[in-house]
């Protein structure tokens, strides 16, 4: 079974998704200033009971550098934390569009890379699909999960976040 969620607001630092049947699912939003921003990459508690494969972290907190330039990442209350261009790599490959994450579970995935569809594979299984909306649609995107991607859901939105963060800024 697959989750899709709707992407309402274009802004890489603040909007929010509702799954198929209107429930707030996720939001990514500015929570403090100290003196740089702070965004919260949040998953609905309600929505997540709803889905008993989802685990992890309620809550990823993006620490951006000055200028808005790349920071770094902490899950939850955890007081690790990982720099952003650690977090998410660049591919192999000279000019590759691919950019790879570490998850908490220790496993590397990766996320094939444009400005308008973006697809996370663990491996050569697809996980997760975002894709920009159609003109004609009220939305500004669509992200698809498969059930094998919801155990690391907040792990998909960090760094599919960061990947729309780091275009929107030039990092």
């Amino acid at each position: 079974m697959e989750c899709t969620l709707i992407q309402w607001g274009d802004d890489p630092l603040r909007h929010h998704y509702i799954d198929a049947a209107g429930r707030m699912a996720c939001t990514v939003k500015e929570v403090d200033r100290n003196p740089n921003p702070i965004i919260r990459v949040g998953r609905e508690t309600a929505w997540a009971q709803l889905h008993p494969n989802v685990l992890g972290p309620d809550n990823a907190y993006l620490y951006l550098g000055p200028e808005s330039t790349a920071g770094f990442v902490i899950y939850g209350n955890n007081p690790v934390n990982l720099p952003m261009h650690y977090f998410l790599r660049p591919g192999k490959q000279p000019n590759s569009i691919s950019r790879y994450f570490r998850c908490q579970n220790g496993r590397d995935y990766k996320w094939k890379v444009s400005s308008h569809k973006m697809e996370c594979y663990d491996g050569r299984t697809l996980l997760a699909t975002w894709e920009v909306s159609p003109p004609r649609e009220e939305y500004f995107a669509r992200l698809v999960v498969r059930e094998r991607g919801m155990s690391i859901i907040t792990e998909i939105l960090t760094s599919l976040i960061i990947n729309r963060m780091s275009m929107a800024l030039g990092w």
